[in-house]
């Protein structure tokens, strides 16, 4: 077994450039190292060239100097290459380490005249285009760092809390939010068969068995919108449990915070009987996740980039990215709670201001959801910051959602013990609420919703056999990167955005 486990050291990785950079691996003086990336800039001079390779492991590339300049004869920007020499400080400014090339080897050319990805600027559309080829972009190589630096920051404040991570299905068999926005499953034997010019050169496609479902699931099937619902079977278990999947919506809005392919942080415990206690766990999630990227460099680069997109100017200065950057580290430490309000309280704020100034496309009425509109005033000009809302009115949410013993002072309607995290910039962030652990109730709702009983037979058991209060909430992942880089719209957000209408890669 020893022996084993030194093999299995022994068989290193080459080290990547945010590794040397970081001088985090033990490299002697004149130690020959190796380096693979990409050429992001060449420039050549008489007797000395120089060269930027980055690898996509970090914001910053490593400069190249070849003092032989015949080993940089044939490299172009986009170009793959293995580099071999000496790392040295740098004497000249703009960074700390270079390295001193002694041998060169072109991996895979690129051809500069037809390369997609010139120096240039580049427009969203235009990335959008080319998705296959984006990552190369610093902007999007910042977002994926970001995304997995973020999902790390995740998992550790969870493990730390005492959560298990679980995989949940990304087939089921119900709609969890009750919208009928769900994409259907078909197997592609059961797809009609369209006729073709050659239709007898195709074969046929062949009949299922006699006897077997019409349905490949004897049921129909979708894919997932949440995985609160078998979240909350394992937490009648587990006590604990949490997970980062994917989820499908399809819904036809073209927004910059709708994907029809989006990834979900979902949280579901048992033994917790108050929205506050939620509030305390979406809030600690946040600031724990907000204070490991107070020093990122990636997370600073986004914000570098939002400045150099939109120039401060002097009528809108509390507005410029580099405030905004420093009001959200600041939530990390900031003293006392987050803001809190009740769905009746934040109605009758904007109701009052609508009053006073017309503001809004949508007048707010207690009953009807809340706009857009009125979530980014709430956050951004109310409160200006966070702001959980809680207490809406149980016509608007669904079924599974615990019913409030009374709606509440000023509420003229039932209300349900949920909340929703509304943020600078985003709007909605984080939705969440007790779920319903008495069985009649539930029943009753479900009858309510005019959902079929027997499909949620399997939920009610739950209840029947040791139900424990609980609850949880779902925090859309593209929505939180987001908000902690200052990109504006969710398709910059994910590598290979999906929504209605367009589906690259």
């Amino acid at each position: 077994m020893l022996a084993s486990r030194l093999l299995s050291t022994a068989a290193y990785l080459p080290p990547t450039i945010r590794q040397l950079l970081a001088r985090t691996l033990p490299i002697t003086k004149d130690a020959e190292i190796q380096v693979n990336g990409w050429v992001k800039s060449i420039r050549r001079q008489k007797k000395v060239a120089f060269a930027v390779i980055s690898d996509g492991s970090s914001e910053f590339g490593l400069q190249a100097v070849f003092t032989d300049v015949t080993l940089a004869k044939h490299l172009t920007n986009g170009a793959s290459v293995r580099l071999s020499g000496r790392l040295t400080d740098s004497p000249g400014a703009g960074q700390a380490k270079e390295l001193q090339v002694s041998q060169a080897e072109l991996l895979g050319g690129c051809d500069p005249e037809t390369y997609p990805m010139q120096k240039q600027a580049l427009t969203v559309e235009y990335l959008r285009d080319h998705c296959h080829l984006r990552a190369r972009t610093r902007e999007i190589g910042a977002m994926l760092r970001l995304r997995d630096s973020t999902t790390r920051a995740i998992n550790d404040y969870f493990h730390d809390n005492g959560f298990v991570h679980v995989h949940t299905p990304i087939i089921t068999s119900n709609d969890c939010e009750g919208a009928g926005e769900t994409f259907r499953i078909v197997s592609s034997s059961d797809l009609p068969v369209s006729p073709t010019p050659n239709a007898t050169a195709t074969a046929p496609t062949p009949s299922p068995p006699e006897g077997s479902p019409s349905e490949y699931f004897n049921h129909p099937a979708y894919l997932t919108v949440s995985s609160q619902l078998h979240l909350e079977a394992v937490a009648a278990a587990i006590s604990r449990v949490y997970t980062l999947s994917p989820c499908f919506r399809a819904e036809r809005s073209q927004t910059s915070r709708h994907l029809a392919e989006f990834w979900m942080l979902e949280a579901e415990w048992a033994f917790t009987a108050s929205v506050a206690d939620l509030c305390a766990v979406v809030e600690g999630v946040l600031r724990h996740v907000l204070r490991t990227h107070a020093a990122s460099p990636d997370m600073a680069a986004l914000w570098r980039a939002k400045a150099a997109a939109h120039p401060k100017s002097a009528s809108a200065s509390t507005d410029a990215p580099p405030d905004r950057l420093a009001a959200l580290l600041a939530l990390a430490d900031a003293p006392g709670a987050w803001a809190r309000m009740t769905y009746t309280q934040a109605i009758a704020a904007l109701a009052a201001h609508h009053t006073a100034t017309g503001a809004f496309a949508f007048a707010p009425v207690w009953g009807r959801g809340l706009q857009s509109e009125h979530e980014r005033w709430l956050a951004e000009e109310h409160v200006r910051g966070p702001v959980f809302v809680t207490d809406y009115p149980a016509a608007l949410k669904p079924f599974y959602m615990r019913a409030n013993a009374d709606g509440g002072e000023g509420a003229q309607g039932p209300t349900v013990a949920c909340f929703d995290l509304l943020v600078p910039g985003i709007g909605e962030l984080v939705g969440g609420s007790l779920r319903e652990e008495r069985l009649g109730l539930l029943e009753a709702a479900v009858e309510r919703h005019g959902l079929a009983k027997a499909d949620y037979e399997w939920y009610m058991d739950l209840r029947k056999y040791g139900g424990a209060p609980h609850g949880g909430f779902g925090m859309g992942f593209e929505r939180l990167i987001s908000w902690i880089s200052g990109i504006e719209s969710v398709r910059e957000c994910v590598a290979m955005p999906r929504w209605a209408g367009r589906m690259l890669l």
